[in-house]
């Protein structure tokens, strides 16, 4: 007898009344900061029971799509995600995941160059100045395991900050939620002591090469440099032995 395809659970009656609310709120274009109608008005216009609104409700909110104030003026407004929300979530969904580090620098490879590539000539003094502050942090090779772990995440903010000029805030948020991974949840089962001064060099001279090519226009070579410097990168974390630890990620 043939086996009947696998179904999905059925939805509760709340997380379909919230898709309802969230359905209604694009329809109005409401935007951030907007009241939501009063409980007595949802429960008329959706036609359902009080508890299973605000249930609906409570849902919302945990989505961050919801705000709720109390006191004069309080009420439900539309809520927007934040960026720290959205990466929570998204790690949680690869906590139940084998996810590698092998499978992080996939992805860095193939977008951060493009990014770099696409940024320059067109950052300010001041963008560029930023870059230039975070790469002096790390001026002199570290002394013990602790300051090279420490200048790894260091060098990580400066991947977060370039990415976030970037005009397409898919890729900005990947390369930010990639560097969190790497920063948060990286182990290495081989530290080097004394510290590794090549990984230092080799980062601190691809940033700083980096930071010339954007400053002066030169796409191809961003982009170059770039990949030269994740290949580097991920050569140095492999020789270390670093592993993603199964770890939720903080908001």
């Amino acid at each position: 007898m043939p086996r009947k395809p696998a179904t999905e659970p059925r939805r509760s009656r709340p997380a379909r009344v919230a898709d309802q609310i969230k359905d209604w709120v694009v329809a109005q274009r409401l935007k951030k900061g907007d009241r939501l109608p009063g409980e007595t008005e949802m429960i008329e216009r959706f036609g359902m029971a009080k508890g299973t609104i605000r249930e609906a409700m409570r849902l919302l909110e945990a989505q961050g799509l919801v705000t709720t104030r109390t006191g004069p003026g309080g009420g439900s407004f539309v809520g927007e995600v934040s960026e720290e929300r959205a990466r929570a979530l998204l790690g949680n969904y690869f906590y139940f995941k084998d996810l590698t580090v092998a499978d992080i620098y996939q992805i860095r490879r193939a977008l951060e160059p493009e990014v770099a590539a696409s940024l320059a000539g067109r950052l300010s003094p001041d963008d560029l100045a930023e870059l230039e502050a975070l790469v002096a942090r790390y001026s002199v090779p570290a002394s013990t395991p602790e300051e090279e772990r420490e200048q790894h995440v260091q060098s990580l903010q400066f991947h977060a900050a370039l990415a976030r000029h970037s005009d397409n805030p898919l890729l900005s948020f990947l390369i930010r939620f990639m560097a969190q991974i790497l920063s948060d949840l990286t182990v290495y089962k081989k530290l080097y002591a004394p510290p590794n001064r090549e990984l230092w060099e080799s980062g601190r001279n691809h940033q700083i090469a980096l930071i010339d090519a954007l400053r002066e226009g030169r796409a191809e070579d961003a982009r170059k440099i770039m990949a030269d410097h994740m290949a580097t990168a991920q050569r140095f974390m492999e020789a270390q032995e670093a592993e993603v630890m199964k770890r939720f990620i903080a908001e």
